[in-house]
């Protein structure tokens, strides 16, 4: 049996193991979250190193993505050098597939109709594949990039804006504690429904990206909203509908009530691809999702 895991830095409250099944070979995928605690992040992926196929690094980025440019985390860095033998992934490759993908599905079917809807995502950087699908399948696109994470009401409605806030912000950015920018541990828990943001998710037909950027501020009502997103559990789902929400469209497969995170669904991928992980192309993470038919779950939450 394969053996995955989801290194977190969310809260441990969120832990969980299931075993699946994938193109024939049997997995045990694991999540352990350690509250916001990098030593304590960087010491499990040492001592699991070379025990596991592979290992997501959950709760933070390791690349933010504008464009051809990437910039690096310097905190996720560090853990991504903590695994010498197994390979580590942030799950940054499998946005620019699956998700760029999953908005092309919903497109294409007329599933969750996209043309002509206005589209909030939390974090471009964070999803540039997401940002790209939205964008060509025709929403009027707004990225909170520094709303959300600089506190700041700057909506930014188009990819070129995305591209220049991004090379005039990333780079230092990216030198900050992680912790200052995303929610971590017990953080994770805490949601501010600070007025001042709510009118950019009520203005916005679609709510995208990281579920737990989308829920820090959170309005208590977000009648007939559309979110796509990636990890929730039952709660998440329970909460969404008690708040409104008309759809929720989960970009990762459901394993026992939960959906898995990008990260996790990438060491997946790697594991199975037959290759290093340093020579894997886009083509090869479509050529596996083809093989593995992975389709967005699709909740009708609210008529």
């Amino acid at each position: 049996m394969r053996h995955v895991v989801s290194v977190s830095l969310g809260s441990s409250q969120r832990d969980h193991a299931v075993e699946a099944e994938f193109l024939g070979e049997k997995f045990l995928i694991e999540r352990i979250g350690t509250d916001g605690d990098l030593d304590k992040a960087e010491t499990l992926i040492k001592k699991m190193d070379g025990k596991v196929d592979a290992f997501g690094m959950g709760g933070i980025d390791l690349y933010l993505v504008a464009g051809k440019r990437r910039y690096v985390v310097r905190d996720a860095r560090r853990l991504a050098q903590a695994a010498q033998k197994s390979p580590i992934v942030d799950g940054s490759g499998l946005k620019s597939t699956l998700e760029r993908r999953v908005i092309r599905q919903l497109s294409d079917s007329a599933m969750v109709p996209l043309a002509g809807k206005r589209a909030l995502l939390v974090s471009g950087v964070d999803r540039w594949g997401m940002a790209e699908g939205l964008t060509s399948a025709g929403c009027n696109l707004t990225c909170g990039d520094i709303i959300f994470a600089l506190g700041l009401p700057i909506p930014l409605r188009s990819l070129a804006k995305l591209k220049l806030a991004a090379a005039l912000i990333a780079p230092i950015v990216v030198r900050l504690p992680f912790t200052m920018l995303y929610p971590t541990g017990k953080k994770q828990d805490v949601q501010k429904a600070d007025p001042r943001f709510a009118r950019y998710y009520l203005e916005n037909d679609i709510i995208a990206g990281d579920f737990l950027f989308i829920k820090r501020h959170l309005p208590p009502e977000i009648p007939a909203k559309i979110i796509i997103t990636n990890t929730v559990t039952s709660s998440d789902v329970k909460d969404l509908k008690k708040r409104g929400a008309a759809v929720l469209v989960t970009t990762t497969p459901e394993f026992n009530g939960r959906s898995f995170g990008t990260n996790v669904m990438e060491a997946v991928l790697v594991s199975l691809a037959g290759k290093p992980w340093a020579q894997l192309t886009s083509a090869d993470y479509e050529d596996l999702l083809d093989k593995m038919n992975l389709k967005p779950r699709i909740m009708i939450l609210n008529q």
